[in-house]
């Protein structure tokens, strides 16, 4: 196995990984500067766009729009002239609260979770998942998540994961047709590893990837949500990944150098890197398709 690094970028907080396979390029956000990415991930060149910060998440939508999470607000963003649509408001506001990690699902929505932190022992965090339909209207479908992180949906569309990275547990919930969730219940305890999960993503085989953000690695965990692969990072704070690349056997994961709460100076602490010869190839994510 081989990691380089991509570029001469280095984020704050570098998130959301999504892999552009028509342009054959890599985005990401820079969260804490409100800074989107695309980069070229073999020559290392990069286009940036500057967003309202923070920045939670975003996701292609289309061919030529992103839909993004800023602090408590969906928009609709178009790189090419650079303007900002809104299109909806979660329900609660709090100076500790704001939208974090997003994923779209296979039916061209989007969803996003929030992150309440600073909470007092014993408070329930505010918001929750919210989904945002492809007419662009907004719905609260979960709560009870302090620090939403790596939200997807498996191969067989049964079940919606994600990770509370408060609670160092990644969840899973049973989906319907129509996008709603049931029950959810545990699929991973992280504790056990000495970190929170954060940002994740799927391989062709049905393992669960996540970035163990306190512990410097990335983990497969197998259907059963057992440990099957354990990958030593040279960075402090991986924070996201995704799978990508001409055959979709590369990892590009992103780091953290200053998050607020999370700090790292070594050498490539912030940076893009890319893992060749992991021996698995990765799921595609969808597209949303919001057209308000």
């Amino acid at each position: 196995m081989r990691i380089d690094r991509i570029g001469a970028l280095r984020a704050s907080l570098g998130e959301c990984p999504v892999w552009d396979a028509e342009r054959r390029r890599l985005w990401m956000a820079d969260c804490r500067s409100g800074r989107i990415h695309a980069l070229d991930p073999e020559g290392g060149q990069a286009r940036s766009w500057l967003l309202p910060a923070p920045l939670g998440s975003f996701a292609l939508n289309g061919d030529d729009e992103l839909v993004v999470a800023l602090k408590e607000v969906f928009a609709l963003y178009r790189p090419a002239d650079n303007t900002l649509r809104t299109l909806a408001r979660i329900d609660d506001s709090h100076p500790n609260l704001r939208l974090n990690d997003g994923v779209p699902l296979p039916d061209g929505s989007f969803v996003a979770g929030t992150m309440h932190t600073c909470r007092q022992e014993g408070q329930e965090p505010l918001g929750g998942l919210y989904r945002l339909d492809t007419r662009g209207r907004l719905t609260r479908i979960a709560q009870g998540i302090g620090v939403a992180n790596g939200p997807n949906v498996d191969l067989r569309n049964e079940f919606f994961y994600v990770c509370d990275s408060a609670q160092r547990r990644i969840f899973r919930y049973r989906m319907d047709g129509d996008g709603r969730l049931g029950a959810r219940e545990v699929f991973v305890d992280t504790g056990a590893y000495d970190s929170a999960p954060d940002g994740c993503c799927f391989d062709l085989a049905g393992g669960l990837w996540t970035a163990l953000v306190h512990a410097g690695a990335i983990a497969r965990f197998d259907g059963a949500g057992r440990l099957d692969l354990r990958i030593d990072l040279p960075v402090t704070h991986p924070a996201s990944l995704c799978f990508g690349g001409e055959d979709m056997t590369d990892i590009f994961v992103t780091s953290i150098s200053d998050s607020g709460r999370l700090a790292a100076s070594g050498p490539l602490d912030g940076c893009l890197l890319r893992l060749r010869g992991v021996g698995f190839v990765g799921a595609a994510r969808p597209r949303c398709r919001i057209r308000p």
